[in-house]
């Protein structure tokens, strides 16, 4: 009797603590929880200390899973991100070919400023090959007696227009002939009007550029003597960018001049930006029978520079499905995921469905439309920013 007794206690106590359910680490229905600075994976529901480093606890407040993928960027943090975007729309996601080029600078975009009188050099303003010159700004100056010569005659002209009065000259015409000569040899028309207030003849004059962009060489040093039409520096403009390569006779066909093809630059992480053929050689290179062909690739913001290595991307397969650009997606062991800029200028994560394409681009399964806008530089910015401001919980709630 005693033995039955026994076991019914066991039995009771045993289906009892079967019932128990364990205390949740953290009210998940609350709004904020608490945990270690040192041990995230500390959650509790109540302020005190870490049950691991005895730390004080802080508190972390919960966000909605919408807001938690939501953030919103001003324009200067848009810009200091480097955020690039694209449109979802059908691309080539076949195999491809890909060349190596090298980047150099765009020739249509040189320039070269040259003396227009004799003289010697007497002071030098732009000294350093890769400084930039803006038009109007400061050269050389320089010591020329034709100059000093052309500035008496066109104050004397300007005295003879108001102290003479002879019906039989045409003292406008004069005065035209004589600035307008300043102005051929180089006086701009502020210098020209401040000679005319001063009525003083300069030993030099300063020389101002009449070009603009980033000075590639200087012909001249100070103390040397220019004459008429020498090279005194010349220059490039950086904000347009060619890519040279060379092709094979016959994959001349895969390529033709306006057409968008994709470069990557490894020196700028594999970034990838899309130019445009300039220019295809009709002639084969003698020796080696190659075809140079030229990309025009644009350069707003300065990062890429000539000599930089580069790779140019073409799609060999014809089928072209929805697909989203490759450095848009950002892929960890919960899925694939891509930034989506919304209508109010904010930027949502999204769950896609991906499946195998090329360098270039990913084709789309599921969780993009046509017309969606994605990020394809500076994902992987707005994905820190979001865990630091809410924690690494702002997966929750995702849907493709």
């Amino acid at each position: 009797m005693n033995k039955l007794i026994y076991i019914i206690l066991l039995f009771a106590v045993f289906f009892s603590a079967c019932k128990h359910t364990p205390k949740p680490i953290a009210n998940q229905s609350s709004k904020a929880y608490y945990t270690c600075s040192m041990h995230p994976q500390v959650h509790e529901d109540h302020d005190g200390n870490c049950p691991i480093c005895a730390m004080k606890l802080i508190k972390v407040e919960l966000t909605d899973a919408a807001s938690a993928n939501t953030i919103t960027l001003n324009a200067t943090q848009m810009q200091l991100a480097g955020i690039q975007t694209d449109t979802i729309r059908e691309e080539n996601t076949g195999s491809e070919k890909t060349l190596t080029g090298t980047v150099t600078t765009n020739e249509n975009t040189a320039a070269e400023f040259s003396a227009r009188l004799s003289g010697r050099v007497q002071q030098l303003f732009v000294r350093a090959i890769g400084e930039k010159v803006a038009i109007g700004q400061p050269v050389y100056s320089l010591y020329s007696e034709d100059l000093q010569e052309a500035e008496k005659e066109y104050l004397l002209a300007k005295q003879q227009q108001k102290v003479l009065h002879n019906p039989d000259v045409d003292y406008n015409q004069l005065m035209s002939a004589a600035e307008n000569k300043l102005k051929l040899w180089g006086l701009s028309a502020s210098q020209i009007k401040n000679l005319s207030v001063s009525q003083k003849v300069s030993a030099t004059n300063t020389i101002l550029s009449n070009v603009a962009g980033t000075v590639s060489d200087i012909a001249v040093h100070e103390g040397d003597y220019v004459t008429e039409g020498m090279t005194v520096l010349k220059t490039q403009g950086l904000n347009s960018l060619w890519v040279e390569a060379q092709l094979y006779s016959n994959e001349t066909g895969l390529y033709k001049e306006n057409d968008k093809v994709n470069i990557s630059l490894p020196d700028l992480g594999g970034q990838v930006i899309k130019g445009k053929v300039e220019f295809i050689n009709p002639e084969l290179s003698g020796s080696s029978k190659v075809v140079l062909i030229r990309i025009s690739i644009p350069n707003t913001q300065g990062l890429i520079r000539p000599g930089m290595q580069a790779y140019l991307i073409i799609g060999n397969g014809s089928t072209k499905v929805l697909a989203v650009p490759a450095s848009a997606v950002l892929t960890d062991g919960k899925g694939s995921k891509v930034w989506v800029k919304n209508s109010d200028g904010s930027f949502t994560a999204k769950m896609i469905s991906v499946g195998i394409g090329n360098q270039s681009y990913v084709p789309i399964n599921s969780g993009l439309n046509p017309g969606e806008i994605v990020v394809t530089n500076g994902a992987y910015l707005l994905n820190s920013e979001t865990i630091f401001k809410n924690g690494n919980v702002q997966m929750d709630g995702m849907k493709m």
